[in-house]
């Protein structure tokens, strides 16, 4: 499965998609918006994961763009904000989750996309046990 990160923040962009890559997943990460929407449109990818305060274009106006262009993959949202008002106006646009940074360690190495999502349009969480 081959996932598309959108973080501004280099070091963690860096992390994440280590992160990913450990468990099996091919990542690519983009620094902006604009970069973000661009490679979406490629169809290269199964899965994004975007940051909602990115440079250029947020993360939401990028989702709003893919889904109008026909990007149909899972889309995860990675926002610093907890704001149940922001989460909503992303659902309603079109992610199918959420993840609040700081991402606690078991979060992160837990979450994962269903490798069947891209038909069924959604994402599924995998929590698994911290000593797995």
């Amino acid at each position: 499965m081959r996932i598309l990160l959108a973080e501004d923040e280099k070091s963690l962009a860096r992390a994440l998609v280590t992160l990913l890559k450990k468990h099996h997943y091919e990542a690519d990460a983009v620094y902006d918006g604009a970069e973000a929407l661009a490679y979406l449109q490629t169809g290269n990818y199964d899965a994004a994961i975007l940051d909602i305060m990115m440079p250029g274009m947020d993360g939401i106006e990028v989702l709003c763009r893919a889904r109008e262009s026909g990007v149909s993959l899972p889309i995860l949202m990675l926002t610093a904000k907890s704001d149940v008002r922001d989460k909503v106006t992303g659902l309603d646009s079109g992610a199918n989750d959420f993840m609040t940074q700081p991402l606690p360690a078991q979060e992160q190495s837990g979450r994962r996309l269903d490798r069947n999502s891209r038909n069924r349009g959604r994402v599924t969480h995998a929590l698994r046990r911290a000593n797995q």
